[in-house]
């Protein structure tokens, strides 16, 4: 995990080097996506040349009008020269407006395909990284990177990025039309350039730290307001609403506070430049002025020369509008690049040899695990799991079952040791092949927006209507199905909400069933399901698990009755292991545990 990315995101006080290094990532991010895009860069480049030349050229035109083109006119009734400067500079206004609308509607295109391209990396990275980066990296923050984060680049690249070569090439170009008409007012112009150096400068720091400081406090507000809007119902069930306003409004004044700190740096830059703007004109209309008097500055020279002067200083009053932009960008860029720099803790094998899984044979060797460095979840142990036997995992809350079944399903890698699958280490089978031949059903039940159907498909996209009928009528669930208002076809709604947590759990069977795994875990599959719809799939889950190795995870011990053996874990232990029969007829603890969920049930 990168140690400048998504573990120091909301930090401010990062080392001098670990700043080159987020700069040096976040520049390598920008290349990688402006690079498939260089011929456009070029052109548009030229064009861009082009239109600032065009734009610089109306001053000098101006000044050859009034000094060469108007004497002719009025003492020789020459009207050509004149007639000739006004059709250049139309011309020149023309060409300048068309190549700026070339070039705009290039760079704004090649912006949308850039932040298209970014937004199908952040995406599919998300997917790739492993589950261990997801339990704690929140979803807020991964939308916040797929949004705002991605927005405020946009802005920089649709608009920000144009205006910053425009705006220096414009500034190269009127200094040189400046200093080639009259040296002499390009003095001012050269002195101006010290304190505008200076106070950018110091714009440069201020508005660097506190635009990162804005863009930490934004991530802070979509990551409440996402978590608060997906927690809705315990927030309502707690009475919590009180309680997030005011988290929620304290996040709001700190980033107000930020953005107000921002908007401060910003409006002590911009009236600096327009005050040194305003003293440098000056100083270049009075001594222009008195060189007109005394015969040595043409008028028109002159005029040039105050509206180049002035012209300059625009520009540089947008580039502090750049920057304003380039540091929000900026900070959003870091995110970005910081998020994308993330490495999978669950590698993917390199040229993997091809895997179909025959047996269903489990092996785990000397295995250990643990989520921290120093805090073992599962003790080394070494365990056996035949092909086509059904195993029940028992023990209390925090035993390490569902930790056993996320390294079987290889979400996790354990710390030390070897899980095999026919033999065959874990760790050197595709994800796709792995996927195919191991499937966890969990209690959540997850169901996606769209029909039944398309969730039941899941398991397996190619899969027929007569085929999701099967496995609905092989799980139990045909009846339920049918009995709603559109069948197979109705729309689950957001997160399945539609339908009832049992129900959206026996979808979850279906998916199970049709994808036809060669090992299946079951952790807290049942749970959701009351005490009628659980005994109607005790035959349709031994119907389920026929042929195929399976391991269950449940404190319902009437669905351990149909395992053919019972491992009881106690803090990552396996205390018992044996065939259910003969674990019942003794006084371990599973036998205890038997008998005072019988004793409930009376």
């Amino acid at each position: 995990m990168s140690t400048t990315g998504v573990a120091g995101e909301d930090r401010q006080d990062f080392t001098s080097r670990e700043n080159e290094q987020i700069r040096a990532r976040s520049l390598g991010l920008l290349q990688s996506l402006v690079k498939p895009h260089r011929a456009r860069f070029g052109w548009s480049a030229i064009m861009v040349v082009l239109s600032t030349a065009a734009q610089v050229a109306g001053p000098i035109l101006i000044a050859w009008g009034i000094d060469v083109g108007l004497p002719a006119a009025v003492d020789n009734g020459n009207f050509v020269p004149i007639m000739t400067i006004v059709a250049a500079f139309l011309a020149t206004g023309i060409s300048a407006a068309g190549f700026l609308a070339l070039y705009t509607r290039w760079s704004i295109a090649m912006s949308q395909d850039i932040l298209g391209e970014l937004r199908r990396r952040i995406f599919a990275h998300t997917q790739r990284l492993s589950l261990e980066f997801h339990e704690r990296y929140t979803s807020g923050r991964i939308i916040a990177r797929q949004t705002s984060d991605i927005d405020t680049l946009g802005e920089l690249l649709s608009g920000g990025l144009s205006n910053l070569v425009a705006g220096l090439l414009f500034l190269a170009f009127t200094a040189i039309a400046l200093v080639s008409i009259d040296p002499i007012s390009g003095i001012p112009l050269a002195i101006a350039m010290i304190p505008i150096v200076g106070v950018t400068l110091w714009f440069s720091n201020s508005s660097r730290r506190e635009f990162r400081a804005s863009r930490i406090y934004s991530t802070r507000l979509i990551i409440q307001f996402v978590e608060s809007m997906t927690g809705i119902r315990a927030v309502k069930s707690f009475r919590r609403e009180p309680v997030d306003r005011e988290s929620y409004a304290d996040k709001v004044e700190d980033y107000r506070e930020a953005t107000r700190r921002t908007i401060h740096v910003f409006g002590i830059y911009d009236p600096a430049l327009k005050a040194i703007g305003t003293l440098t004109v000056s100083v270049v209309l009075l001594f222009g002025a008195f060189r007109v008097i005394d015969g040595t500055f043409e008028v028109g020279a002159l005029l040039a020369a105050v509206l180049y002067t002035r012209r300059f200083f625009g520009p540089i009053e947008n580039l502090a509008m750049f920057y304003n932009s380039f540091q929000s960008a900026s900070a959003a860029l870091e995110k970005i690049s910081g998020f994308l720099d993330e490495k999978p803790s669950v590698i993917e094998p390199l040229n993997p040899e091809p895997f179909n899984a025959t047996s269903g044979d489990l092996a785990l060797h000397n295995v250990s695990f643990s989520y921290s460095a120093g805090t073992p979840v599962l003790p080394t142990f070494t365990l056996t799991i035949d092909g086509g036997q059904t195993v029940a995992l028992v023990g209390p809350t925090g035993a390490g079952k569902s930790t056993l079944a996320k390294l079987i399903s290889r979400f996790y890698d354990p710390t030390t040791g070897v899980i095999s699958l026919d033999g065959r280490d874990l760790t050197t089978i595709a994800d796709a092949d792995l996927r195919r031949e191991v499937t966890l059903v969990t209690q959540e039940a997850y169901l996606f927006s769209g029909s039944i159907a398309d969730n039941i498909r899941l398991g397996k996209s190619d899969a027929t209507d007569a085929e999701i009928e099967a496995a609905a009528r092989a799980v139990g669930a045909h009846d339920f199905i049918t009995a709603l208002p559109d069948g197979y076809d109705t729309d689950v709604n957001k997160r399945g909400n539609r339908i009832s947590a049992g129900q959206r759990q026996l979808v979850s069977f279906c998916r199970a069933f049709i994808a036809n795994p060669r090992v299946l875990i079951l952790d807290e599959a049942t749970a959701s399901l009351d005490i009628p719809s659980e005994r109607l799939i005790q035959s349709a889950l031994q119907k389920l698990l026929q042929g195929r190795t399976a391991i269950i995870i449940a404190h319902r011990l009437s669905t351990v009755a149909i395992a053919d053996r019972v491992l009881v874990m106690d803090h990552g232990v396996i205390v018992e292991d044996g065939p259910t029969a003969d674990l019942l007829k003794g006084t371990g603890r599973f036998a205890t545990l038997h008998r005072a969920w019988r004793d409930s049930l009376v």
